[in-house]
């Protein structure tokens, strides 16, 4: 049986790809050096090492959208795609889990 198809990713710029593209490496980064995840601290290591490249990809991104013109990011669309591309779990490992009552 084969899993469940995914909904069709909107429709975007090349630009706009890039940029989503690039956002969730990030994201995927910053998500191995939180603190308040379980890890390594060499783990932690590599991932903030690797940051430093991909957060440049994401700046060349949006200053290639600027530079072309597209100045505008719609939210709504680009939310659609990152929901499609998993950037709810994605993001959440970024953040601070909620206080266990233990």
């Amino acid at each position: 049986m084969l899993p469940p198809e995914l909904p069709p990713l909107p429709a975007l710029t090349c630009a706009e790809g890039e940029l989503i593209d690039r956002y969730l490496d990030v994201v995927d980064l910053l998500g191995r050096i939180n603190p308040a995840q379980h890890g390594d601290t060499y783990r932690g290591l590599r991932a903030a090492q690797a940051l430093v490249s991909k957060a440049a990809q994401l700046r060349d991104a949006l200053a290639l959208m600027h530079q072309r013109g597209e100045t505008e990011l719609h939210a709504a669309t680009l939310g659609r795609a990152l929901r499609v591309l998993d950037g709810e779990r994605r993001t959440a490992r970024v953040t601070v889990p909620p206080q266990s009552d233990s």
